[in-house]
């Protein structure tokens, strides 16, 4: 078992990271507070070829693999949740299923603009009766001259509703116990998107509501074949577990981070606080947790990469990132102590942002179940 990085992989992590702390961290906190989407980091991160790492070169992608994926979001949430995620989404969510899915002519047709970032993809799953029972689904298509009218409701959909997004990939029911995909361009009459929902964190994110009312399109945007879209989501959402998990592995990195720096700084009783055992047995155990997690995030990335079954791995991880995550974030604030209340502190923004990863891509109860029933359960 070789545990190092590859070249390739450790050029990536150098990029990302530097992106982040020299374009990222001097904004997050102002594009936190205004609740104002990253326009010109996404415009960046696609020129940087970071926005379609995984994809093949022709299409534009950066043709990378799954674990430099994982490496690049753990690196910009990191710093900033918001600009993960969208990063993360669009990737996981709004393009991989075109690729993995789509005919060669919605390849051509979308993946360019989607791997260079001028165009944002999304995935529209979750409605108001299926969350966690993802297959009860009830937004409806049905064929007419020709064309898909779809009725019925999105929510908690990321990156819909932005200046530069460009389509969603939505479940409907498409027959008596059949569901669908089928992509829906902004701008489709008659698919319109919500207000942005007022959030605890990733305030910097594009989360919105979507209705759809009569929209309209044509036969051919059917995402692959007609009645498969419940194994496309799974298979979807398996993949942005990886994504998720890495963003939980970054939050606590960026969390563990921040405390030791601090700690080094505050003093009391004339020494700094690092120097007390308390704070250690924190910092400590933030470490070991942190490593351990990132082992099987990168694991679960290794996995899918070698055409393996990742399924179970990235359930795993995901539970196991997610939880920490809010377990970092909050001894962070507390080694902070009143100052990690205070929003200029980025672990109070790390704090808010963390609770989500133990919701979103599945919550961890859905993942006990994953991980149960693998178990024999």
């Amino acid at each position: 078992m070789n545990f190092d990085l590859t070249d390739e992989q450790r050029e990536i992590q150098r990029l990302a990271r530097d992106f982040a702390d020299g374009e990222v961290r001097p904004v997050a906190e102002e594009l936190d507070r205004e609740k104002r989407f990253p326009y010109e980091i996404v415009k960046k991160l696609g020129g940087l070829g970071l926005m379609g790492m995984p994809f093949p070169q022709e299409y534009g992608g950066g043709g990378t693999d799954n674990v430099s994926y994982a490496i690049a979001v753990e690196e910009l949430t990191r710093v900033d949740s918001s600009v993960a995620i969208t990063m993360a989404a669009h990737t996981s969510l709004g393009t991989w299923p075109v690729w993995q899915f789509g005919s060669d002519e919605q390849k051509a047709e979308l993946l360019p603009d989607l791997c260079s970032g001028r165009k944002l993809g999304a995935f529209g799953l979750t409605e108001p009766e299926a969350g966690s029972d993802a297959g009860n689904v009830r937004t409806t298509a049905r064929l007419e001259d020709g064309e898909w009218v779809i009725d019925g409701a999105k929510q908690f959909i990321t990156n819909a509703g932005t200046d530069i997004s460009g389509h969603v990939a939505i479940t409907a029911r498409t027959g008596d116990g059949e569901i669908s995909n089928i992509i829906v361009p902004n701008g489709t009459p008659g698919y319109e998107q919500g207000e942005p929902y007022r959030k605890m964190g990733w305030n910097a994110s594009d989360t919105r509501p979507l209705t759809f009312d009569g929209a309209r399109v044509p036969e051919g945007n059917l995402l692959g074949p007609r009645g498969q879209g419940f194994k496309q989501f799974l298979a979807t959402l398996d993949g942005g577990r990886i994504g998720v998990a890495a963003m939980g592995v970054g939050l606590a990195q960026g969390a563990l981070d921040e405390a030791i720096s601090y700690a080094r700084e505050r003093r009391a009783f004339g020494q700094p606080i690092s120097k007390f055992q308390a704070i250690q047995a924190k910092l400590a155990d933030m470490a070991t947790e942190i490593e351990a997690a990132r082992l099987m995030t990168y694991k679960a990335a290794w996995l899918k990469d070698q055409g393996q079954s990742f399924t179970l791995t990235a359930a795993k991880a995901k539970l196991k990132t997610g939880r920490l995550a809010v377990r970092a974030a909050e001894e962070a604030v507390q080694i902070h102590g009143g100052y990690g209340y205070i929003e200029e502190y980025p672990v109070c923004r790390f704090y808010r942002d963390a609770k989500i990863l133990t919701i979103g891509e599945g919550t961890d109860e859905v993942q006990q179940m994953v991980i149960a029933r693998a178990l024999g359960a």
